[in-house]
């Protein structure tokens, strides 16, 4: 029978036997209808949800299976780890079944910080982790025998002893423990860590030994390192280390020596005998520093502390020049001190002053004696005389009368102004090294005098005007021009030049081609070198004034110039050498037969050897100490250029102007030779530099 004839309904009370030899005959059974109300029940569902859920899982666990990674996770720790991964993983031992990912990895061992970590799995079959967590510091107890003792770490100090469950980092620990009077000491300390508690005691060592020192007299006192500390035989405990030892008595010198004293090592010095002690005089007198003398020794100046040897006496004199000597005995116990006071006697002598003016007040040794003349009788040593006058300068002097001897002092004052001159200098030094010399007009029989030439004069010139001036301010001048070195040491870079090859560059040569700008600034620059204040003001650069009361280093004014040139007592010189024309022999650089080649017009007949300048100082000097003042190179003047008016006041000490385009020029120089030229009179005017033309310095004296 097929499955599906096997499947066919089966008809009330209708049966047919299975045909054929092998059927079994079939028994009829008994049968009962449905009902024809009631529906057949169906199977229920949960088993086929079972089912489906477990098929679900066992395909996810084969996934998981499928696509997980080996990771071992290693924990360098003591103690049980607990590992917690954020997410799906399957421990299996040491090793953990995980997908590829990111992962948050918690370690925790007890006694160490907790680990936590992302942690990437990678598609590798098998992966590790080596994880270290930190160890937690360790609970340490520290104590010292003596307690109080200094504990520090990596040279900071933690605290004294004893010190409670300090938290100390896991590893060796060197400990440094102080402790005053003990001898320091360093410990290692391996710090176990993870909470674990631990105790170390320390015992400190002495740093002391026993010291006993013995002395005659017994009552002499030991003292170490100047303080006292004990009595001559008792246990001193000292420090080790060197010191100084003393036995000290009352009327004996002290003994000192070394002391070595290394710890825990006890010392019986031997015993020392002091040997008595020299009684002392303190010797004062009235005057003081008067001579001492002990048994014809000479023993120093009063006030003096000298030692007498004891129980014998002494002869003690006193003296000094112009007191009476006084002498007295003296015995002394042994570290007995006297004190004496001793009071010369002076002797006297008769000085009569006469003062100038009459009215001016006399001081001896800083004590006024009244007005005007008078004879004293004061003692036959030096003293200290001042007279006094207001509008006066004051005058200072010494006098040692003499006994029996009259004596006559004669004292003019002068006058505050009068002083001042005296007191100037006659020469001076620049720092450069450039000597300037003193020129007092009012000390001179000529100090107001005529500028200029007259009309008749040959050779002169329309702007050598005649008009008076008059000088009353002392003034020095430079000897020398200013030189290429001088010049350098403000300049560095400044070169003078050459002329068809000849140099007017060298070292000792004036300095030329510069401004009057430049030769002003270096003027202010001189000064402020010196500490002077500056004569000239600066504003950016630009000489725009000056200050007339400043003793600062300047040029010369023009009078200056030509009086230093010029006036010579009560004449005037023509030129610098003289007033012959032509001179007779080399005493001045002009255009000479030399330099025919380079300035063309020469002084025919002179030859002073020169071709262009000469070094400074090459010629004879004039009337003053003055170099080159008709010759070698012109010189700038401080004076703004101006034509003067024959009708002008005199003027006393002219400056001239403020401001100006152009600058007067004096002098003449190696490229010149005419004989308007070469006169102390001629003026030349100008702003900028020229091969020919220079500067020397001036400077008022007060």
């Amino acid at each position: 029978m097929t499955q599906n004839d096997d499947m066919r309904p089966l008809s009330a009370g209708g049966f047919a036997p299975v045909s054929g030899d092998s059927a079994e005959a079939l028994k009829p059974s008994g049968f009962q209808p449905l009902d024809p109300g009631k529906r057949p029940e169906r199977p229920p569902i949960w088993p086929k949800i079972i089912l489906a859920a477990v098929g679900l899982i066992v395909a996810t666990l084969l996934f998981f299976l499928l696509t997980a990674r080996s990771l071992e996770v290693q924990v360098d720790a003591i103690g049980s780890a607990t590992i917690d991964i954020d997410g799906i993983s399957v421990p299996l031992g040491k090793r953990y079944l995980i997908r590829p990912g990111r992962y948050l990895i918690t370690v925790q061992v007890p006694g160490y910080r907790d680990w936590q970590q992302e942690t990437l799995v990678t598609d590798a079959d098998s992966q590790q982790l080596l994880v270290t967590p930190a160890i937690l510091p360790g609970r340490v107890t520290l104590l010292s025998e003596p307690a109080g003792a200094s504990i520090a770490i990596a040279g900071q100090v933690i605290g004294t002893t004893p010190l409670q469950a300090l938290n100390l980092e896991a590893g060796p620990t060197s400990l440094q423990i102080t402790l005053p009077r003990y001898q320091a000491q360093q410990e290692l300390l391996e710090v176990t860590g993870r909470g674990v508690e631990q105790t170390l005691s320390i015992a400190l060592e002495p740093d002391w030994a026993n010291i006993t020192a013995l002395a005659i007299p017994k009552d002499a006192t030991v003292w170490i390192d100047d303080e006292p500390r004990a009595n001559s035989g008792e246990v001193i405990e000292v420090l080790s280390g060197e010191h100084r030892l003393s036995l000290r008595a009352p009327g004996y010198i002290d003994a000192t020596l070394d002391l070595k004293v290394v710890a825990g090592v006890n010392q019986t010095l031997e015993s020392v005998t002091l040997v008595p002690a020299a009684g002392v005089l303190d010797l004062q007198s009235n005057p003081g520093a008067a001579n001492v003398t002990i048994d014809g020794e000479f023993m120093g100046l009063t006030p003096l502390t000298v030692e007498l040897a004891p129980g014998r006496e002494h002869r003690v004199q006193v003296n000094k020049v112009g007191y009476s000597r006084k002498s007295f005995s003296l015995s002394l116990e042994k570290g007995a001190t006297a004190s004496r006071v001793i009071t010369l006697k002076p002797k006297l002598g008769n000085v009569a002053f006469e003062l100038a003016p009459s009215n001016a007040e006399l001081f001896i040794n800083g004590r006024s004696r009244g007005r005007g003349n008078q004879a004293l009788d004061l003692a036959a040593v030096e003293q200290r005389v001042e007279v006094k006058l207001e509008g006066y300068a004051s005058q200072r002097l010494r006098v040692t009368p003499r006994q029996g001897l009259e004596q006559v002092v004669v004292v003019t004052l002068l006058t505050e102004a009068e002083a001042r001159k005296a007191a100037l200098t006659p020469e001076i030094t620049s720092a450069l090294g450039q000597t300037l010399v003193l020129i007092d007009p009012l000390a001179e029989p000529l100090n107001s005098f005529s500028m200029g030439a007259s009309r008749r004069e040959p050779g002169r010139r329309s702007n050598e005007v005649l008009h008076n001036v008059t000088l009353e301010r002392a003034f020095y001048l430079a000897t020398t021009e200013t030189t290429n070195a001088q010049f350098r040491m403000f300049l560095e870079s400044h070169d003078s030049g050459q002329i068809e090859g000849n140099s007017l560059n060298r070292e000792q040569q004036p300095v030329v081609k510069i401004s009057w700008q430049q030769a002003a600034r270096f003027c202010n620059w001189l000064s402020i070198k010196e500490g002077l204040p500056p004569f000239y003001r600066d504003t950016q650069g630009i000489i725009d004034g000056y200050n007339p009361s400043s003793t600062g280093y300047r040029l010369p004014s023009e009078a200056e110039w030509s009086f230093a040139g010029r006036i010579e007592g009560e004449s005037y010189r023509k030129f610098a050498w003289g007033d012959d024309f032509p001179p007779s022999q080399p005493v001045v650089n002009v255009a000479d037969n030399t330099s025919a080649l380079v300035t063309g017009r020469i002084l025919n007949g002179y030859a002073d050897g020169y071709i262009v300048s000469a070094p400074v100082g090459s010629f004879p000097k004039n009337h003053r100490g003055l170099f080159d003042m008709g010759g070698n190179v012109a010189e700038w003047v401080h004076d703004v250029y101006v034509i003067p008016s024959a009708n002008a006041k005199s003027a006393t000490d002219p400056m001239g102007a403020l401001k100006g385009d152009n600058y007067t020029v004096r002098g003449a120089s190696w490229a010149l030779s005419r004989l308007a030229e070469l006169r102390l009179t001629f003026r030349d005017y100008g702003a900028s530099g020229r091969d020919d033309l220079g500067f020397r310095i001036a400077r008022y004296a007060e």
